[in-house]
């Protein structure tokens, strides 16, 4: 078995990127479904080799089995990272995502199994997937009654959901500045929740819903982590976060400012 020597593509990029850092993982969600992947199997004939499927195709796709007997079904971005998972030539069938996924749901599946960057997919997580998730969702909601909430800075300084965050705007054109604070509304929460303010251009919301993945990726499970859209001229928390603080993220410089040395409380 000949193994190709190929450059790292685009997918693949991602994947080692997103390892360590949870801002390329939106993008990685978003590049990976739109890309075919390798599996190994057949498709009704006995050639070794690529193979091309027709729509009614009948399909054997190979599980793997791990060390805790838990079934896998091995999934590749590429030629090279199949064949250096493998020790004698197999069939196998080139598949977009999302067909494979659709196919194969309930399942597990390993991409890039044996290669120094891989991921496991649970069922749970490829049906987000399909649903056009990216991991775990922001959840919109609405203060319907006049709230009095208490806005102040964090005690301690979320640097790592900062320093994600900071990575995952300078990704978009449309993201103006962000701003940090700590919010408790008592008639809502027992705690107080961190706050990420948002200026912008346009619609927000897919940047939120892939900040607030990047935020639970980011923080502590119990931690709640709030997004809010504000504009110049707005009243209330807005006027707080444009007149009391510095925003940690600027278009305009693309880096975040250093904490506050002497932080509040909500």
């Amino acid at each position: 078995m000949n193994i190709i020597d190929e450059p790292e593509n685009k997918l693949e990029s991602l994947l080692r990127l997103a390892a360590s850092e949870p801002a390329h993982r939106p993008e990685f969600c978003k590049v990976l479904m739109q890309s075919p992947l390798l599996v190994l199997g057949e498709s009704g004939d006995s050639l070794e080799g690529e193979k091309h499927l027709e729509e009614g195709s009948s399909l054997s796709i190979q599980h793997w089995e791990q060390d805790d007997g838990t079934s896998v079904i091995p999934v590749f971005t590429s030629l090279e990272t199949l064949q250096s998972s493998i020790e004698s030539d197999e069939s196998y069938l080139e598949i977009p995502a999302q067909a494979l996924f659709e196919m194969t749901l309930g399942s597990i599946l390993m991409l890039n199994p044996d290669s120094e960057y891989g991921k496991e997919f649970l069922p749970e997580e490829i049906e987000s997937l399909l649903a056009g998730g990216i991991g775990q969702h922001a959840i919109e909601r609405t203060i319907e009654h006049q709230a009095e909430v208490m806005i102040g800075e964090p005690e301690h300084y979320p640097a790592l959901l900062v320093d994600s965050l900071t990575t995952l705007f300078s990704k978009h054109n449309n993201v103006k500045a962000a701003y940090l604070g700590m919010v408790h509304d008592p008639a809502q929460d027992e705690q107080p929740n961190l706050l990420i303010g948002l200026q912008g251009e346009g619609d927000l919301h897919a940047v939120i819903q892939e900040a607030g993945a990047v935020a639970w990726d980011t923080t502590d499970e119990e931690e709640v982590v709030d997004f809010m859209i504000i504009e110049q001229g707005d009243e209330g928390i807005a006027e707080y976060f444009f007149n009391e603080t510095k925003p940690f993220y600027d278009s305009r410089w693309g880096s975040k400012m250093e904490p506050y040395s002497e932080p509040g409380k909500a």
